[in-house]
């Protein structure tokens, strides 16, 4: 008897024409770390009296669809998380492609998701899927993935693959050290980690149906924030917090092949941190950040992806 192994799992990704409706061919092999998206129905313990000690039976409560999807940040298949996330790119370019991705808009894309565990076999479809948010660290070493956080109608389990075959993806993966990061366009020195997330902040739209899914995810405000950890060597950041002013910071890695990964949050806030002084080794300051929009650029950031694709 075949037994479910993570290490045979796979993923396809698609992007849906109508939401709620899985294309039937266009799909792409999603390289993935691990997922915990799935759909849950809970169950009602039943209220009712007069029966005895023993309760009677439960009823079934609405569908909730969702979870997260840990993936590499690589040089190709991290545009369709970015894509999901802030929109279709502009693309500019003849090979390699510049792919520049803007915060701010209103009508994100929805997409089908399938897993499958070939061995059971069960492959289970999420439809009408959006990206609530997307974050990822930086640090000196370790593996470099991020963590999108998926909203999702509903679930559909099959036997058999909808997604075809779907497209492969040859995986050029970015690591810890090509990443850099600049402030208003020179290095900040004496960083020892960085965090950052961006947000849709969806509102899953709740209406009665006789499925139990919900009808849709409107994106609301947007937010991106993170933090940074920096060794205490002096005080351009803590002045720049204490005069409540903006900078730009750029969270970058570069291949040495070509392809770049570039996030750049144009007005960034800073609060006054608490400078402690914990013992003999070196003193840490966290800065805890917020990014707002840009009088000038009129956004709050971009995301720039170059690469040997043509089109998201």
């Amino acid at each position: 008897m075949a037994r479910a192994q993570g290490a045979r799992a796979q993923m396809a990704l698609a992007f849906e024409t109508t939401y709620g409706t899985p294309p039937a061919s266009g799909y792409t092999k999603m390289p993935f770390a691990s997922t915990t998206l799935g759909a849950e129905q809970p169950l009602q313990t039943s209220e009712l009296l007069g029966y005895g000690r023993d309760p009677q039976a439960p009823i079934k409560d609405a569908v909730t669809a969702d979870g997260d999807v840990v993936v590499p940040l690589d040089a190709e298949a991290f545009g369709f998380w970015l894509k999901a996330a802030f929109g279709t790119p502009t693309t500019t370019g003849t090979g390699p492609y510049t792919h520049e991705f803007r915060s701010g808009n209103w009508a994100l894309p929805s997409f089908s998701v399938e897993t499958g565990m070939p061995e059971v076999p069960r492959f289970a479809m999420y439809s009408g899927c959006m990206v609530d948010s997307l974050n990822w660290q930086m640090a000196r070493s370790g593996l470099l993935t991020a963590t999108a956080s998926i909203v999702a109608q509903g679930e559909n389990i099959a036997t058999s693959t909808a997604a075809g075959t779907p497209a492969m993806i040859a995986l050029k993966r970015f690591g810890h050290f090509n990443g850099a990061i600049t402030r208003n366009g020179a290095n900040i020195g004496n960083v020892v980690s960085a965090d950052l997330t961006y947000a849709n902040n969806l509102d899953r739209i709740e209406t009665i149906r006789a499925d139990g899914k919900i009808d849709g995810a409107d994106p609301s405000i947007a937010a991106l924030t993170g933090n940074v950890v920096v060794r205490f060597a002096d005080q351009t950041l803590v002045t720049q917090a204490i005069n409540g002013e903006a900078c730009e910071l750029e969270f970058s890695y570069t291949l040495p092949t070509g392809e770049t990964l570039t996030l750049t949050a144009h007005a960034v806030y800073l609060p006054r941190p608490r400078i402690e002084i914990s013992g003999p080794q070196g003193v840490q300051a966290t800065f805890d950040w917020q990014a707002a929009s840009d009088a000038t650029m009129g956004r709050m950031c971009t995301v720039t992806l170059t690469n040997d694709r043509e089109d998201y």
